[in-house]
């Protein structure tokens, strides 16, 4: 799983990547490697345990809390072994929503058996015919076993040869069934996990698939590390459930009613009223405690979440972490977390404790009862020796599927809440997505785009684009400038539909962006964001994202345009580099080129450049604009037909554009081009344009003072040298 939650977590930290270079189709392999744990063999049951097992499943799975495993090949039965991983709080994921958890059992069973999948349901049937023959040879073992002390309380003088050959039959027969019920149940395990595994996957494949199709509004309301973990948690649920489901639960209830068959037709009622009474008092001794037990559980949960978010947080952030030197500050934080997971911890060690224990009292004391009643029926006749020991195998075999039940039901519990939390995700709606008679964008030419009275809000309170109308034109450089808080990035996101208008309309080419395919419209538009989403791979592969079936030729030429040389021939393993989690081996600048050539490579008719070159210096980015025009703009570019739109704070990149839209407080305040706009008397444009240049110019003074200072000095301290 280790696997799923590193690329679940490096793919959602830049999910706006996904949806800006338009690859939903990509499908993506998730990993699920919890291997099916081994099933326990052994005998049990009531006719009226059916029931009483339905009860533990349907009454009581509504409670959510985790739970301490048995101490059995995969399922640790120590709570400290269960590491909770339940998002930190109820922004982190849905809470809106309620997924019953008797529908999710449901769900999974369907996957059981596929539709139209004819090679899982005949593993299905193969895996329950193992099942029924590994509890029937079960529960002909202490059979074979009475038999065998019951053909040794004879003559042994006069009948040897007999004895000898009955009971060498016998003995044969005791091993033959035993190593038989322990075959067909390894052979159904192997069966079996495909087709668990493939359900595994599948589920966590669409929950993924859905996360990515899932509004950027969703995303940024959510913690990425709360979202992978959900995965990861839900994913191991689904493992465990699916496993108890049909190895723990079906086999307990069906060995646990044969051995009541047995005992009330051998022996009469009274042993299985005993059996009866004793199964009632575990269940509901089981189930009180455990929900007890919940409370704990769900602040260790809490505290977990806390210490895992801090420490994230604190990763991240390294870097501001040593900027404030607050490393005992983030420490802290992360140690208080750490002792209140520490406190519940040690609540629910001691109380599953108490569970263990009293549980086995149950057991206990129903097998002293029976034991002092079979050998009542041995003193007095009615009973032989064998039927002494095979009232006891019996019974002493209930003890292994009772104990492991109670494991199983506390388990069962909080993988149900894990799958809960990731049944969520999914039920999730997906508001932004392709209307019915949704038809892919038809481009003739360049794109010519039109705002036409657009109203936008992010909350009903404040307005962030107020009856906006322009006109982007076909093939031109547009610039979109303002003060902050205009409206001006809110513009990329309503053409590239990451949220729906209010009122109005947006057209490319005269087509209404909301009737048109998502894929079609993204596929369509280029973008270099402001904070460039970059993954943890290669130099190489993270420009190849721009266009997957680029060729190396392709990329090397578009590294040429965007002045990415001297990053190619400084880095020891050349396009090979890796440059880190989010970029954080390369510098700001750099991380703006890549994302440069990304678009570039991806040839989109649209191109939005968000503050694109605000983390270069002067001279890099003169020389990138001035490529980026003539690729773009000149009569013999390549890519003249594109249609660029620049959102920019510094005037002095955008002051060549065809046109400039400048917004206020989401309005349009004029429009024109840099010359017509600074000729206007009053003009929101020429202040801002006259503060900048001022600004521009009192730091030149400044940077030709400073040189005139360091000259100075260095005069100085030669003067000094020579005398």
């Amino acid at each position: 799983m280790m696997n799923l939650q590193l690329v679940t977590r490096n793919l959602l930290s830049s999910s706006k990547a996904f949806k800006k270079t338009g690859l939903f189709s990509r499908s993506f392999h998730v990993n699920a490697q919890r291997n099916l744990q081994n099933i326990i063999q052994s005998q049990r049951c009531v006719k009226t345990s059916l029931t009483i097992n339905s009860k533990l499943l349907s009454t009581k799975f509504h409670t959510k809390t985790k739970v301490a495993n048995s101490q059995k090949p995969g399922i640790p039965k120590d709570p400290k072994e269960i590491k909770p991983v339940v998002v930190k709080n109820s922004s982190s994921l849905p809470s809106s929503l309620s997924v019953p958890q008797l529908n999710i059992i449901k769900q999974l069973l369907s996957k059981l058996w596929p539709k139209g999948n004819t090679n899982a349901k005949i593993r299905v049937v193969v895996a329950l015919s193992m099942l029924i023959l590994s509890k029937l040879l079960n529960v002909q073992v202490p059979f074979f076993f009475k038999s065998i002390i019951d053909s040794m309380n004879i003559d042994w003088l006069n009948e040897i040869g007999t004895v000898t050959t009955i009971a060498g039959g016998l003995i044969l027969a005791y091993g033959s069934a035993r190593f038989g019920a322990v075959l067909f149940g390894e052979l159904r395990n192997a069966v079996f996990a495909r087709v668990a595994q493939t359900a595994i996957k599948k589920i966590a494949n669409d929950t993924f698939t859905h996360l990515l199709n899932l509004d950027l509004s969703f995303h940024l309301s959510k913690q990425t590390g709360g979202l992978t973990r959900a995965i990861d948690r839900g994913t191991k649920g689904i493992s465990y459930v699916l496993t108890a489901m049909v190895f723990h639960i079906l086999p307990i209830s069906f060995e646990i009613s044969m051995v009541c068959g047995i005992l009330t037709y051998n022996y009469g009622f009274k042993f299985a009223t005993v059996t009866l009474l004793t199964m009632l008092a575990y269940s509901i001794f089981t189930i009180k405690t455990t929900t007890w037990r919940t409370g704990f559980r769900r602040k260790a949960n809490k505290a977990d979440n806390q210490a895992a978010s801090v420490a994230l947080d604190s990763l991240i952030n390294y870097e501001a972490v040593k900027y404030f030197n607050n490393e005992a500050f983030q420490v802290s934080k992360y140690n208080a977390a750490l002792t209140k997971y520490q406190d519940a911890q040690i609540k629910v060690a001691t109380s599953l404790a108490f569970l263990n224990s009293g549980q086995n009292f149950i057991f206990t004391s129903a097998l002293t009862a029976m034991m002092y009643m079979a050998c009542n029926g041995v003193a007095n006749g009615s009973l032989t020796v064998g039927d002494l020991v095979l009232i006891n195998q019996l019974v002493f075999q209930l003890s292994v599927p009772l104990n492991f039940l109670g494991s199983v039901y506390r388990e069962l519990k909080q993988s149900l809440l894990d799958m809960e939390t990731l049944f969520k995700l999914n039920n999730n709606e997906v508001k932004i997505k392709n209307l019915p008679d949704a038809k892919p964008l038809a481009l003739g030419g360049a794109a010519e785009i039109r705002f036409e009275n657009v109203s936008f809000s992010y909350v009903p309170t404040r307005k962030i684009l107020d009856n906006v109308s322009f006109t982007i034109p076909a093939g031109e450089k547009v610039a979109i400038v303002g003060p902050s808080g205009s409206g001006k990035s809110t513009i990329l996101k309503l053409i590239f539909r990451f949220y729906d208008l209010d009122q109005g309309r947006i057209l490319i080419n005269g087509q209404d962006i909301k009737h048109l395919t998502l894929e079609s419209l993204r596929k369509s538009i280029g973008v270099v964001p402001q904070d460039t989403p970059l993954f943890n791979d290669t130099i190489l592969e993270n420009i190849r994202y721009g266009r997957l079936d680029a060729s190396d030729d392709e990329i090397k030429h578009i590294i040429n345009k965007v002045k990415l040389n001297n990053l190619i021939e400084d880095s020891p393993e050349g396009l090979n580099t890796i440059v880190g989690e989010r970029g954080m081996m390369i510098s700001g600048g750099e991380k703006q080129r890549l994302a440069i050539a990304r678009l570039l490579l991806k040839r989109a008719p649209i191109a939005f450049f968000d503050e694109a070159t605000s983390a270069l210096d002067t001279h890099t980015e003169q020389a990138l604009l001035k490529e980026i025009k003539a690729m773009f703009h000149n009569d013999k570019a390549e890519l003249k037909d594109i249609t660029s739109v620049s959102i920019a704070h510094r005037l002095r990149t955008i002051a060549d554009s065809d046109k400039i839209i400048v917004l206020e407080r989401g309005q349009l305040k004029e429009e024109g081009t840099h010359f017509e706009l600074l000729a206007k008397e009053k003009s929101l444009y020429k202040d801002l344009w006259n503060i900048q240049e001022n600004l521009d110019m009192e730091e030149e003074l400044l940077e030709q003072e400073r040189k005139r200072i360091e000259a100075k000095k260095a005069s100085l301290k030669m003067e000094a040298t020579e005398q």
